[in-house]
């Protein structure tokens, strides 16, 4: 479940994209270069030859601290953590410091930021992509309330689109250029443009077909909680492995009373099982309803 490679992007404000390369190269030891792109990309090159990235992103409301307040602030403090290609077990730790570094010298993330985890889709096949979109599309109401999806953030995060997955279900599609056709239906833009409007959903397979070969879940409110971030990287990693291991995924929406027993029970099904992931299963229940019969039986 943890194996596959990903790449994750945070945003936040309330320091500059300056302060935080700074932070970023002091952490990993690395340099800094400026590319003096559109974005005001700083380079940290890690002395494992690895390039972490912080850019602007226009979706982001500015702000700093002022005293005790947030004020708005210059697009100096729009910032987007790019990481460089990782692995769980290897980087989760080193990713998980830096962020807490980052928070330490003022970074915080507001409603209007995002994180976006990038999936290696090499191993993808027909039937897996067909998998992730049933998947995501049968859990988007769980999915949506569990990570409580700003709604600020709504128009760069839709749900599954119900015709898009009822095309899939229908035609069956057997290969990646069928799925492809089927993905980019109904757009009249070029598919080559990176701002591809069939991007901005909770999955993104724009990335998959013109991008790095990337399946995105673009579905997280940006936070600089170590913890969270952590668990948002396991959950995507879970819902990949379940993808690409189930013999089939139907996209039909479970009927839930009880949200928290629901999403509980289907973590389990994923791979969230013991100790190790106790505090990824709180994180990703705490906003859900749970009646008192299931919080007995937990007990």
């Amino acid at each position: 479940m943890l194996t596959s490679k990903f790449g994750i992007e945070i945003e936040f404000t309330g320091i500059t994209r300056n302060e935080a390369a700074r932070v970023t190269a002091e952490y990993l030891g690395g340099t800094i270069t400026s590319v003096g792109d559109y974005y005001d990309t700083k380079k940290v090159i890690a002395p494992d030859g690895r390039v972490w990235k912080l850019m602007s992103d226009g979706s982001i409301s500015c702000q700093k601290r002022s005293g005790r307040q947030k004020v708005a602030a210059t697009r100096e403090y729009s910032v987007e953590l790019v990481s460089p290609i990782l692995t769980y077990r290897e980087d989760i730790e080193c990713l998980q410091e830096l962020v807490r570094r980052l928070r330490k010298a003022g970074a915080f993330a507001n409603a209007s930021c995002g994180i976006h985890i990038h999936l290696d889709g090499s191993n993808h096949t027909p039937r897996s992509i067909r998998n992730f979109i049933n998947i995501i599309a049968s859990k988007n109401d769980l999915f949506y309330k569990a990570l409580q999806i700003a709604p600020e953030r709504m128009n760069y995060c839709k749900k599954m689109d119900s015709i898009l997955v009822d095309k899939m279900n229908r035609r069956k599609p057997k290969t990646m250029r069928a799925i492809e056709e089927i993905w980019y239906e109904g757009y009249s833009e070029s598919r080559d443009k990176h701002y591809h409007n069939s991007r901005y959903h909770f999955l993104n397979l724009h990335s998959f077909f013109t991008g790095n070969h990337t399946v995105e879940l673009r579905g997280f409110n940006s936070e600089l909680h170590a913890g969270k971030i952590r668990s948002y990287v396991v959950l995507a990693l879970a819902l990949n492995h379940q993808a690409l291991t189930q013999k089939c995924a139907s996209a039909e929406k479970p009927q839930t009373e009880n949200e928290k027993f629901a999403m509980r029970t289907y973590l389990n099904r994923i791979g969230f099982i013991g100790e190790e992931f106790a505090n990824c299963r709180e994180h990703l229940t705490a906003h859900l309803n749970g009646s008192a019969a299931w919080r007995f039986r937990a007990a």
